[in-house]
């Protein structure tokens, strides 16, 4: 069955760096889009980035020229680099496969990060 296991949240002061991994299981991993959605508390689902199967990248406006989005298909992981990150970027974040480009259909259970001095 199709598996997404998150991992590497944590907490970082402002300012600071961390890589998120996503490790998928039990599909074709190369032939499918792959995003990274994010959640702070209290608030709604925020997209905020996809890789393409050409690994072609789009990113939402709050984390353009921060944040990077890359996939490993010998390893079936998708990683997210987040560079100059602030309070706002605190949330749980979820790695989700869709297809169509927009349609999402599996998700993780997210791994938090805490961006707090």
């Amino acid at each position: 069955q199709v598996q997404l296991v998150e991992s590497g949240g944590g907490l970082v002061h402002p300012g600071g760096s961390l890589r998120v991994s996503c490790a998928a299981s039990g599909f074709a991993f190369s032939e499918y889009y792959m995003n990274w959605v994010r959640q702070a508390p209290g608030k709604g689902l925020e997209w905020v980035s996809q890789i393409d199967t050409r690994h072609d990248a789009l990113y939402g406006d709050s984390v353009k020229g921060r944040f990077t989005v890359s996939r490993d298909n010998t390893k079936n992981t998708l990683y997210l680099q987040m560079d100059s990150l602030e309070p706002d970027d605190t949330g749980l974040y979820y790695c989700a496969r869709s297809q169509n480009r927009w349609e999402f259909d599996y998700w993780g259970v997210g791994t938090q990060v805490t961006v707090s001095s």
